[in-house]
């Protein structure tokens, strides 16, 4: 399968391009593309969270870690003194990077569920609605920046399925097909768990028509028929 280096640097590449050619479709603008890159990275590590050895692990509840404790300073600065605040946000981050980590890789398996097209739908479905509902981002570009992290996810699962044909001995190996499936049959309870996450988050979502529309601008961005922007 691909190492860490080749998921990162291949994801930040196409993440690069899909900022850039929505930038220049005016679909967002320079800064705002920015988070959109960050997104296709990150979604281009995602699936490995289940590794329990892997880099992606530690960097991904790292980066989890760091807005939870940024999210519990501002909703307790002005209940509790400086200095229990301090010990407050220092065991959030500890609770997340270290207890969550654990007990996530204890109930998780490589290449189960979260090497699935189930989980990038429901990633990206979660993405949308936390940049809509938490960060308050218009809707076409929460739509953006949960398609951005599907992208990711899905270029992660690409990688490893490419990673898995042997050229040289022109065979398939073991793994093969163990990355790019629409839904983890070998584990049901995890899957109808992961169908369950996407369908709370139907309510939270930006309205559909919204991502229509969009596909619609950039399809007439791409080919050239009507120049369009939609305002974000």
């Amino acid at each position: 399968m691909a190492n860490f280096r080749t998921h990162i640097s291949v994801a930040a590449a196409g993440g690069a391009l899909i900022a850039h050619a929505g930038w220049q479709a005016g679909l967002w603008d320079f800064m705002q593309s920015l988070p959109v890159l960050a997104l296709t990275t990150f979604g281009g590590i995602l699936p490995d969270i289940d590794s329990d050895t892997s880099t992606s692990i530690r960097l991904i509840f790292n980066l989890l870690a760091i807005p939870a404790v940024v999210a519990a300073a501002v909703m307790l600065q002005d209940q509790l003194m400086a200095g229990v605040l301090v010990l407050v946000c220092g065991a959030i981050y500890l609770a997340v990077r270290y207890l969550a980590s654990a007990v996530f890789a204890r109930f998780t398996v490589h290449r189960g569920v979260w090497h699935s097209l189930l989980a990038a739908l429901t990633c990206a479905l979660v993405a949308s609605a936390v940049s809509f509902r938490v960060f308050e981002r218009p809707e076409a570009l929460a739509w953006a920046h949960g398609l951005a992290l599907l992208a990711g996810f899905v270029i992660h699962l690409l990688l490893d399925e490419l990673y898995s044909v042997d050229l040289s001995g022109a065979r398939l190996k073991r793994s093969f097909g163990t990355a790019l499936k629409p839904v983890e049959l070998d584990y049901p309870l995890a899957s109808l768990a992961m169908c369950g996450v996407a369908l709370l988050m139907l309510p939270w979502l930006p309205e559909f028509d919204v991502l229509y529309r969009m596909a619609e601008g950039t399809a007439s961005a791409l080919f050239g028929l009507v120049p369009q922007s939609l305002p974000i």
